[in-house]
């Protein structure tokens, strides 16, 4: 009876004993890591079965011996297109190099994986690559050249919508381009309105190669057009010129006509002026003259017409009168 309690105690503390060790054993083995950089889903390794109602993020989690993590980037996608064959506005064939980054979005991983599974790598190239080969006939070779923020930009814009849909981020300011003008709300927005499910935040346009025999074309076309600049620059040249010399001549011919005018108004104020002075002179002058007469009683119009003589004779400035008594003067006394 005794060796049979003894076996029991030692069943006993077996199966403790076991149990503690497959304790020791398969709880280390529950805890699953992700890198800071990863994000995933968990996975039952005896099915396959991948669990998607939960995001897991960077860290150690417990899920279980029987469960791993579906792994996915949650860091950026890197993305460089090398030798991109396109057409510009005017019918030339140039190569763009290209390069974008993207961010998958967690709350819309459960759709990328549906969609893609983790094979979605290259359908975001194939996209964003018929993306901005759309925008690229907008734009001519000079263009490119020349405006290169502008096409830049439109391409970055195609890219961004082709890969990222039309629905407004959550929150607004999680990137600079969270929320552009005219996005949907996400309440509103169905599935075709998410895009691919990503976000492209970066963009860069890199090298545009024109081949040799288009470049040459294309450096006629723009010596042909540099030329036409250039005549049209100096017919507008002879023009302004032209009526350059016509203002200078019209302003002479105005200074002209002005100082005539004012040498006529000048005359003929001097005429007025003067004439108006001798009316007055004349007029104080026959005025004192009648006075004088009337006040020494002279009415004899002779000795009138001599004292009126001898005083203008007076008055100029080359007579000078004398008086001569060697003359005889014979008369009655």
């Amino acid at each position: 009876m005794a060796d049979d309690a003894k076996h029991i105690v030692f069943l006993i503390l077996g199966v403790v004993g076991f149990g503690l060790l497959l304790v020791v054993i398969l709880v280390p083995m529950s805890f699953v890591g992700l890198e800071y950089y990863e994000m995933g889903f968990k996975r039952q390794k005896s099915t396959g079965t991948v669990d998607t109602d939960k995001v897991y993020e960077g860290g150690k989690h417990f899920i279980g011996p029987d469960y791993e993590f579906k792994v996915f980037r949650s860091d950026a996608h890197f993305v460089t297109l090398t030798d991109v064959s396109v057409f510009t506005l005017d019918k030339l064939e140039v190569d763009l190099d290209i390069s974008f980054q993207y961010f998958l979005r967690p709350d819309q991983l459960s759709l990328l994986h549906s969609q893609y599974d983790i094979y979605y790598k290259n359908i975001m190239k194939t996209s964003a690559t018929d993306a901005f080969k759309g925008q690229a006939p907008n734009y001519s070779t000079r263009q490119y050249i020349s405006e290169r923020n502008t096409v830049e930009e439109a391409m970055f814009k195609a890219v961004r919508e082709r890969l990222g849909g039309k629905c407004c981020a959550k929150d607004c300011s999680e990137h600079k381009y969270a929320c552009p003008p005219g996005c949907k709300p996400i309440a509103s927005c169905n599935l075709e309105d998410k895009g691919l499910f990503v976000d492209v935040k970066y963009f860069q346009l890199k090298s545009v190669n024109i081949p040799g025999d288009v470049e040459e074309r294309f450096l006629k076309a723009l010596t042909l057009r540099e030329e036409a600049d250039k005549e049209h620059l100096l017919q507008e040249a002879q023009v302004v010129r032209k009526n350059t010399e016509a203002e200078v001549q019209r302003r002479k011919n105005q200074a002209i006509e002005i100082s005539q005018n004012a040498t006529a108004q000048s005359q003929l104020l001097e005429a007025i002026s003067q004439a108006n002075y001798t009316a007055t002179i004349e007029k104080a002058r026959s005025s004192g003259l009648k006075q004088l007469y009337t006040t020494l009683g002279i009415t004899d119009q002779n000795i009138k017409n001599s004292f009126d003589y001898l005083r203008t004779l007076q008055g100029l400035e080359n007579v000078h009168l004398t008086v001569d008594f060697q003359q005889r003067i014979a008369g009655t006394l």
